[in-house]
């Protein structure tokens, strides 16, 4: 990476981040429920996905809003 970025950049680009990360989470969510039924194996591995996607949230939201978490 070479580009340099300011501060207000570079806090637009973690927010997309976050943003993007809290999608996939509730993607992962709603496709855990779905497979539950039919593919347990699946699921498990959605339910896997969400739990590391929300940790991505979390370290993007307290990066953004130190302390709000």
């Amino acid at each position: 990476m070479t580009d340099v970025v300011d501060s207000d950049e570079l806090l637009r680009r973690i927010r997309r981040a976050r943003d993007c990360a809290a999608q996939e989470e509730q993607s992962w969510r709603a496709r855990s429920a779905e497979l539950r039924p039919a593919d347990p194996d699946a699921a498990q591995d959605a339910v896997i996905r969400t739990l590391a996607y929300e940790a991505v949230v979390r370290v993007l939201d307290e990066v953004v809003r130190p302390g709000t978490r």
